[in-house]
């Protein structure tokens, strides 16, 4: 049977995740797995009037990710996952009890079922986080268009940014990659995708095949 392993995408709201998931799984023999937000009943509530529905589209989101994970645990060779579930708890759950946006009660609720999840499944093997400047970040917001992210408080942003700088300072689960990805154009430019793929390679040497 085909060894399997896990790659996980980590990074704020438009560092390029998806782009990059969809940039590896074509150059590589690799099964995606995506983030679920299309399928968030809470989510158009959520950015508008957060402190309501916070909790609600946090605890959606961790039992999806949750269930993905058994998928993605369960596929044999390479599989990557656009942004991890140690995401939602370290960073936008985090961010939004820090803001008053999740009550004590409904945290503790929630950290427990972290908890459970978490000793229930197995890290990434490699964890790539993209590295991206909130200037970078907001242009790409507005550009992708998406309605609900286009009000987003700056500050929100910032703080997120943060809780990601502050939590891949601390990663030690698994092998990490930290890609910079203001100016580095791995869908069109040739030299970047070279060197990207050189860098990916070198962590996960015998399980990766250019298509």
């Amino acid at each position: 049977m085909e060894e399997q392993k896990i790659i996980g995408i980590a990074g704020n709201i438009g560092a390029g995740k998806t782009s990059l998931v969809e940039f590896l799984t074509s150059t590589y023999h690799i099964t995606p797995f995506y983030e679920p937000n299309d399928n968030n009943p809470y989510l158009d509530d959520f950015y508008q009037d957060m402190k309501r529905w916070a909790f609600h589209s946090q605890l959606y989101f961790l039992a999806s990710k949750f269930k993905i994970h058994q998928q993605l645990e369960q596929t044999p060779g390479v599989v990557i996952q656009d942004r991890t579930i140690f995401e939602d708890v370290e960073i936008f759950a985090t961010a939004l009890h820090q803001t008053r946006k999740i009550n004590k009660r409904d945290w503790q609720t929630y950290q427990s079922f972290y908890d459970s999840i978490r000793s229930a499944i197995k890290p990434p093997d490699l964890m790539i986080y993209l590295k991206c400047s909130i200037r970078t970040t907001r242009k790409r917001i507005k550009l992708r268009g998406r309605k609900m992210e286009q009000n987003m408080p700056l500050s929100y942003l910032k703080r997120l940014e943060n809780l990601y700088q502050n939590w891949i300072a601390g990663y030690d689960k698994s092998k990490l990659l930290v890609i910079e990805t203001d100016r580095l154009d791995y869908v069109n430019d040739l030299i970047d995708q070279i060197e990207l793929m050189q860098s990916i390679e070198a962590l996960l040497p015998k399980n990766l095949a250019r298509t």
